[in-house]
């Protein structure tokens, strides 16, 4: 299954003092990129939240390669790697082309997501629509 691929431009807000993305917003990437993955896969965050489940973020890792800079065009793709008993990782890519039209790798990450109860907020096992969308084979 090919990852889910969000296109976006930073942000003038986004660009710290360096002239480079600030580290923090790769997070907000990320949570995007994996709001989309879940839309693109069919399983919409107000069913998952309906039907009683949520997920909350446990463990993140970024690596950064390459600077990513204002007005730079950016691809962050998303794909799940592994589904556990109550948590899933999703992993992300940042590629990003520059004026002169040169596409690199500049950031990849995972994101770990624990599946919890809306009513309690404990560990629940991951729901099976949720595990047959992230791992359909």
């Amino acid at each position: 299954m090919e990852p889910f691929s969000m296109p976006l431009v930073p942000r003038y807000a986004e660009v710290d003092q360096q002239g480079v993305v600030f580290n923090g917003h790769y997070l907000t990437w990320f949570d995007e990129a994996c709001t989309g993955l879940f839309d693109h896969l069919g399983v919409a965050y107000p069913e998952l939240t309906a039907g009683g489940h949520d997920f909350q973020v446990v463990h993140t890792e970024i690596d950064f390669a390459a600077p990513v800079r204002w007005r730079d065009s950016v691809r962050v793709t998303a794909e799940c790697e592994r589904v556990g008993s109550t948590s899933f990782t999703i992993a992300f890519t940042v590629r990003a082309t520059t004026a002169g039209g040169a596409e690199r790798v500049a950031v990849r990450g995972r994101t770990v997501y624990v599946v919890v109860s809306t009513q309690d907020w404990a560990k629940r096992p991951v729901p099976d629509f949720v595990r047959s969308a992230l791992m359909p084979d």
